[in-house]
């Protein structure tokens, strides 16, 4: 990104004596969070991670519910264009936008601390400039600067897919075929996902908001410690998925972006390729981490429980095959490709704007 930018000609270019000095300066000017640099490292964050969460909205929720789907019912999410029509008809474009703005106050803070974390483990593992930035250091970076992000936000993700689902229209079980003496019960709506969850209207609009969700599950399953149910198996994706993604985006700017070719178009396709490549590696993780955050929902409406990551991916392959573990990606690769591409060329422009480096 533009730090290697400023401090490769540092090294390369400077004599020893200026070399042991410029970079005590640009130390000194980074070591307070509330500096000029690392505010705007956090300010671009947030920023970046709010538009390229809302533009991919609809995809967000469709990954969640078609990764946390029981099998064996009626009425599943299949398909990308025929469940998106569906949401649509089903709850609008407030369908598409549901939990969109928890994600957005998860997103935000997620975000600024991803990239700020980034950027100052760089400058730390490079001795600000003294040593090359290579691509391990991009990967240990990437991969501390995820766990970093991912720890501080878990609840807030845990709840926002929670609000997610909690509205689709997903059968708990499987419905019996029809009979004479089952014809008065089937005219009966028949129950879904939203009613083997909730026991009422003022339940779930109560219930259906960030507060209301944070205080049931704390409240009926487990304490403030349930919040944080699946962050090892999300922590050990994001690890990996996040130095990755860095590694990779940096990599393709130094092929699709050379000095002179640098359009919007080009800058774009560095995030859309880096996001996908990463995401495919890692998407079992991100499986994993879906069904351990709703499994205390309900059983019963949702057909599993597991008692741990291991346990889910067992059963998982077991019953679905190592397919079960990529469920939801072709939808989730549609969104990774806008959001990532939204995220870098958004963090790069505000960055720009706040500090006036080039981008």
């Amino acid at each position: 990104m533009t730090t290697i930018q400023s401090t490769q000609p540092i090294a390369g270019t400077s004599t020893a004596s200026e070399v042991a000095v410029v970079p005590k300066a640009a130390e000194t000017a980074s070591t307070s969070f509330f500096s000029p640099q690392v505010s705007s490292y956090f300010i671009a964050g947030g920023i970046a991670g709010a538009a390229s969460r809302t533009v991919v909205s609809p995809l967000e929720r469709l990954k969640i519910i078609q990764q946390v789907q029981p099998r064996n019912t009626g009425k599943q999410y299949t398909g990308v264009w025929r469940s998106l029509v569906r949401m649509w008809n089903e709850e609008g474009f407030k369908g598409f936008m549901r939990g969109n703005g928890i994600n957005c106050v998860r997103i935000i803070p997620y975000s600024a601390v991803q990239f700020t974390t980034y950027e100052q483990l760089k400058k730390w593992f490079t001795r600000n400039g003294r040593r090359q930035l290579d691509t391990p250091t991009r990967l240990a970076s990437g991969a501390l600067a995820g766990i970093t992000s991912v720890c501080t936000t878990y609840p807030l993700d845990l709840v926002r897919s929670r609000l997610s689902i909690v509205t689709s229209s997903i059968i708990s079980s499987p419905q019996p075929a029809q009979t004479a003496q089952t014809s008065a019960a089937a005219a009966q709506p028949k129950p879904t996902f939203t009613s083997a969850y909730h026991t009422s209207a003022a339940t779930l609009r109560s219930e259906n908001t960030m507060w209301g969700m944070t205080l049931k599950v704390i409240r009926e399953e487990g304490g403030v410690r349930a919040l944080y149910r699946g962050l090892i198996p999300t922590a050990m994706g994001v690890a990996p998925y996040v130095g990755i993604n860095f590694a990779a985006y940096e990599a393709l700017r130094g092929i699709i972006t050379p000095p002179g070719k640098s359009s919007v178009g080009r800058k774009l396709s560095c995030g859309a390729l880096a996001g996908s490549i990463s995401q495919t590696l890692t998407y079992p993780f991100d499986v994993l981490r879906r069904k351990m955050q709703v499994v205390g929902m309900s059983s019963g409406a949702l057909g599993y429980k597991y008692n741990g990551a291991i346990d889910a991916a067992r059963v998982i392959i077991k019953t679905e095959g190592i397919r079960g573990m990529y469920r939801g990606l072709w939808p989730n690769l549609l969104k990774v490709a806008p959001s990532i591409a939204t995220s870098f060329f958004t963090y790069e422009l505000v960055k720009e704007f706040l500090l006036g480096t080039p981008y």
